[in-house]
C-alpha cells in the first residue's frame, strides 16, 4: 500500500457450506421455474422439460469449469479474475467483468418484473414497475445491512420456495394426471416437422437457460466464504444437480396438471397449475410463495452484482470508490447503491417485458461462458503447475474435455437467439468497450499509464 492511502476494511467471512448451496439454489430456483415457465411452454409446448434437460447439460459443463477456476482464484469478480490471470488481457478480462455484471443486473431487473407480476393477483391497483422499483429498493438495504442477513434471508426464502414447488409436484400426484398428457406436443408451427421440432426445444433451452443463471454467482461470494477453495466448488455442483431433478420434476407436474397452453396464457403459470388441484386457496399460497422466490433471486442477484462491481475495483479495473467497504456493515455500500440504481434503470428501460430482459442476460452469460472455458483450457495448458483443489474431470492429455464441451455448446447456443437479442448483445459489449476506456483514461490520470497496462 503506498504512503497516504487509507486501507480499505475486508469483508468478513461469515458463509458455510450449506449457506453456499442454499445461496446458489435461491438464486437457481427463483429466476425461471416461477417466471418464465409459461413463456417456454408457449415455445416447446409440452417437450419443454427436454429443454430443462438440455440447459442442466449446458450448465454442468461451464459449472465445473467454474468450479475448478474458482478453486484456483477463490476471489469477488470471479470472471473477470479467471479471465485476467489466464489471458494477462485488460480489455479482455474488463468486458468479460461488465457482461456479468450487465448478467446480474439484468436479471435482477427481469425477476423483479416477475414479482410484480404475482404481486397483482393481491393488489392489482399497483403499477407492477413502481412495484419492482420498490422491491429492488427494500433488498438492497438487506444487502447493505450485512452478507450474515442477507445469506439467512435468502436460505428462509430459497426454503419456502422448494415448499411451493413440492406443491406442484403433490399436485400432480394427487390429480394422477401424469399418465394421460402427451409429453412431446408441440404448438403448431414446430410440430410440423422434426427440423422445427428440434428448433422449438433449443430456442426454449435458451430461454429456460435464464432459469440457471446464478450458479457462477457463487464464485463472486469466494471472499466472504470460508475455506473458499473447497466450499465454493463444492457448493457449485451441488446447487447444479438439485436444482436440475427439481426443475425437470416440476415442468413434468405442470404440463400434467394443465398443458402447455394453459401455462403459456398467464403471468403466474405455477399459480394456475395448483388451482386446478386445490381451488382458491392453491392459487393463493403458490401465489403467496413466488413473492418470496422471486425476491429471493433479485436479493442474491443484487448481493453477486454489487460484489462484481466490489472485486473489480479491487482488481483496479474500476475506481477505487467502488471498492469502499462500509466499517460498521462490512459491505461493499458503494457498489451496492450503483448495483441498485442500474438495476432500478434497467426496469424502466424494460417497459415490463420479462422475456425480452431475460433473453438479453441469457445472451450476455453465455458470451461470458466462452470466455471462462476458454481461461480454463489455456491455463491447464499454459499453467499446469498451479494448484487445483478441485479439478473438472475427463481430459484427453492437458485438454479439459468438459470445458471443450461448454465453448462449443455456449457458442451454439449463442445462435438461437432473435436479431434483437444478438443486437442488444452487441450493445453491451460496445459499453464494455466504452467503459474500458474511460476507466483507462482515469487510471492513467490517477496513477500513471504503467498501472493500468
Amino acid at each position: 500500500m503506498k504512503a497516504g492511502e487509507r486501507r480499505e476494511p475486508s469483508l468478513k467471512r461469515n458463509v458455510n457450506l450449506f449457506q453456499a448451496v442454499m445461496y446458489g439454489v435461491g438464486l437457481i430456483l427463483g429466476a425461471g421455474i416461477y417466471v418464465l415457465i409459461g413463456d417456454a411452454a408457449g415455445i416447446a409446448g409440452n417437450a419443454m422439460w427436454i429443454s430443462f434437460v438440455i440447459a442442466a447439460v449446458i450448465a454442468a459443463f461451464t459449472g465445473l469449469s467454474f468450479a475448478e477456476l474458482s478453486s484456483m482464484f477463490p476471489k469477488s469478480a470471479a470472471e473477470y479474475v479467471f479471465v485476467k490471470n489466464a489471458f494477462k488481457n485488460n480489455l479482455i478480462a474488463f468486458v468479460t467483468g461488465w457482461l456479468i455484471t450487465f448478467v446480474a443486473i439484468a436479471s435482477s431487473a427481469a425477476v423483479a418484473i416477475g414479482f410484480s407480476g404475482y404481486l397483482e393477483i393481491f393488489f392489482p391497483q399497483f403499477d407492477p414497475l413502481l412495484s419492482a422499483v420498490a422491491l429492488i429498493v427494500a433488498l438492497s438495504a438487506i444487502n447493505f445491512i450485512g452478507i450474515r442477513e442477507s445469506i439467512w434471508m435468502n436460505t428462509t426464502f430459497a426454503l419456502i420456495e422448494l415448499g411451493g414447488l413440492a406443491i406442484v409436484v403433490l399436485a400432480a400426484v394427487l390429480l394422477g394426471s401424469f399418465v394421460g398428457p402427451d409429453y412431446y406436443e408441440m404448438p403448431p408451427p414446430a410440430s410440423a416437422s422434426l427440423s422445427l421440432s428440434a428448433g422449438a426445444v433449443l430456442g426454449a433451452a435458451g430461454l429456460v437457460f435464464f432459469a440457471y443463471i446464478g450458479f457462477e454467482n457463487l464464485a463472486n461470494i469466494a471472499e466472504e466464504t470460508k475455506n473458499a477453495p473447497r466450499t465454493i466448488p463444492k457448493a457449485l455442483i451441488i446447487s447444479i444437480v438439485a436444482t436440475t431433478g427439481i426443475y425437470i420434476l416440476v415442468a413434468v407436474s405442470a404440463i400434467a396438471l394443465v398443458g402447455w397452453e394453459n401455462l403459456s396464457s398467464t403471468e403466474a403459470p405455477l399459480a394456475l397449475a395448483t388451482e386446478k388441484a386445490f381451488g382458491r386457496v392453491g392459487l393463493t399460497v403458490l401465489s403467496v410463495i413466488a413473492l418470496f422466490a422471486t425476491s429471493n433471486t433479485v436479493l442474491m442477484m443484487l448481493v453477486a452484482g454489487s460484489r462484481i462491481i466490489f472485486g473489480m475495483s479491487r482488481e483496479r479495473a474500476l475506481p477505487p470508490a467502488f471498492g469502499r467497504v462500509h466499517h460498521a456493515t462490512k459491505t461493499p455500500w458503494i457498489a451496492i447503491v450503483l448495483t441498485m440504481l442500474l438495476t432500478v434503470a434497467a426496469v424502466a428501460l424494460s417497459r415490463g417485458s420479462i422475456s425480452a430482459v431475460a433473453n438479453i442476460a441469457v445472451f450476455a452469460i453465455f458470451m461470458v461462458y466462452v470466455a471462462v472455458n476458454l481461461s480454463l483450457i489455456w491455463l491447464r495448458y499454459r499453467q499446469p503447475e498451479l494448484e487445483r483443489p478441485f479439478r473438472s474431470p475427463v481430459r484427453i492429455g492437458w485438454f479439459p474435455v468438459l470445458a471443450g464441451l461448454g465453448v462449443a455448446t455456449s457458442l451454439a447456443m449463442l445462435t438461437q437467439f432473435d436479431s434483437a437479442t444478438m443486437m442488444a448483445g452487441a450493445t453491451a459489449i460496445a459499453i464494455g468497450l466504452i467503459g474500458y476506456a474511460a476507466v483507462g483514461r482515469y487510471r492513467s490520470r490517477q496513477y500513471g499509464r504503467d498501472e493500468f497496462a
